[in-house]
């Protein structure tokens, strides 16, 4: 009797797939690809890493122009150098891809060393600089919050006082051995002064920015550091964040915008709302969407093709009663859709079709072959498969006691005569398919060679596999005692 198992059938993937079915994973690649971009640009613009990153994104669109057009010289030239650049890149830019993966970790506000701040008194230190900035002289002070500044600072003379704005005065004044570059204030002290910054690369700096300036927006461009600038030409106090510089007329306000980006009481960013955010440089964003839409649609919409292949039919989960005899076909061919270029071929893939027993029963059983039998890699999906159903031969598994046969070859040497041959145990159970055990009746031993016996020898020999598909349940080999007699 054939006993039919239904299952989900193999569903085929539509045609078009990618353009007129967007999955909910796909939109969430594209918003997750989005974000990582948009941010990597608001960290790196108007630096030298975005102009490179530019230039390369100018490279590999040749390079996909002169491949397409069939230059093989020039796209040749093109590939080879590509493999040298990212090493290159890798070297000069190490400073900011070790700083956007150390803003990338979820876990630097647990384990980060947290500031304390609390103890400054900002309306001291600004009074202090506006001071200068009255009297035309020159300052530049440094706030670290929670990113390290250690790698920018060179030739820094190390100081550990307490902040305050007489101090700061003094350091500025003209004359004084450390009046010429920054002061850097980190945990509520002065850590150290005369320190020298990295300058800023931004071509639209207005022109009248001096040194000072610019070494305070390139310290800003690099880290979440907070610069005041005093100008001994025009006697202005400017704040520096994030790259952005703003002028502050009064101690007061200085006091205030100070307070509320150091202090560990008050929030770092004011808050917004959520459509405030998403308006807030919305064209920079809307171009970031729009490349990385583009680069997904080339990605995926230009698919790898259809793929057939032979798959090779495993099972798994077969019941402790049944025993497989045999099953119809062995192999199936697979016809597989790659909707990517970039995804291996299925060739080169260990795929097999592994199915399920855990309801076969004894008789002959037909298993549809469903696409969750297959572990495809993700964007690799099943449109066919012939034959796609299995034809399997199960039986009853039993137990039986079979006698142990002694086989023997050759002839006994000299005058000697086999008189017996015992064999310990002389029985053993077998396991395997009822059918094929109804036809057994002995298990053979392996042959024994009579010309290698001596006189009443003992030897141990190991028992033969009676059938295919039948398993002997005895540990070890079996004694064979040779009794033998003179002629």
């Amino acid at each position: 009797m054939i006993t039919p198992i239904t299952a989900a059938p193999v569903k085929s993937s539509p045609e078009g797939y990618l353009l007129p079915y967007l999955r909910p994973q796909d939109i969430a690649d594209i918003i997750i690809m989005s974000v990582l971009v948009y941010q990597l640009y608001s960290w790196f613009k108007n630096t030298k890493a975005l102009q490179v990153v530019l230039g390369l994104a100018f490279l590999v669109i040749l390079y996909v122009v002169t491949r397409a057009l069939g230059l093989f010289m020039t796209s040749w030239i093109l590939q080879e150098l590509g493999t040298v650049v990212f090493v290159v890149i890798i070297v000069i830019f190490q400073v900011e891809i070790r700083q956007a993966l150390y803003r990338f970790s979820l876990l630097r506000n647990f384990f980060g060393r947290q500031e304390n701040l609390q103890q400054l008194d900002f309306m001291d230190i600004s009074t202090a600089l506006f001071a200068l900035a009255a009297e035309r002289t020159g300052a530049l002070v440094v706030f670290q919050r929670r990113e390290p500044l250690d790698e920018y600072l060179h030739h820094g003379v190390p100081l550990d006082s307490v902040a305050s704005g007489q101090l700061i005065g003094t350091i500025f004044m003209n004359g004084t051995p450390l009046h010429d570059g920054a002061v850097l204030i980190k945990d509520g002290r002065v850590a150290q002064a005369s320190c020298h910054l990295p300058l800023s690369l931004n071509t639209e700096l207005p022109r009248n920015l001096g040194t000072r300036h610019r070494a305070g927006i390139g310290l800003t461009e690099r880290s979440d550091a907070v610069a005041v600038m005093v100008s001994e030409e025009r006697g202005e106090v400017t704040l520096a964040i994030s790259g952005e510089i703003e002028r502050v007329n009064s101690p007061e306000t200085l006091s205030e915008r100070l307070n509320a980006l150091l202090s560990a009481a008050a929030p770092v960013v004011e808050p917004e709302t959520i459509k405030a955010r998403l308006l807030k440089n919305f064209w920079p964003k809307v171009v970031t969407v729009g490349l990385v839409l583009v680069c997904w649609l080339i990605i995926t919409v230009k698919q790898g093709g259809i793929v057939s292949v032979t798959v090779p039919i495993k099972f798994h989960n077969l019941p402790d009663d049944v025993v497989l005899m045999k099953n119809v076909p062995e192999d199936v061919e697979v016809q597989l859709n790659v909707f990517s270029s970039l995804i291996p071929s299925p060739r080169q893939l260990d795929i097999v079709a592994d199915i399920n027993l855990a309801k076969l029963r004894e008789g002959i059983s037909v298993l549809p072959i469903r696409t969750d039998d297959f572990k495809l890699p993700l964007g690799v999906v099943v449109t066919s498969v012939k034959p796609s159903s299995v034809r399997v031969h199960a039986d009853r598994k039993v137990r039986k006691e079979l006698r142990v046969k002694v086989k023997s070859i050759g002839r006994l040497a000299g005058s000697m005569h086999l008189r017996r041959i015992i064999a310990e145990p002389g029985s053993v159970t077998v396991e395997g398919p009822a059918s094929v055990l109804s036809r057994l009746t002995d298990v053979e031993t392996e042959p024994l060679d009579l010309a290698a016996i001596r006189r009443n020898e003992v030897v141990e020999k190991p028992l033969q596999r009676p059938a295919p598909m039948v398993g002997v349940l005895h540990e070890g080999q079996v004694k064979l005692r040779v009794i033998t007699t003179e002629k």
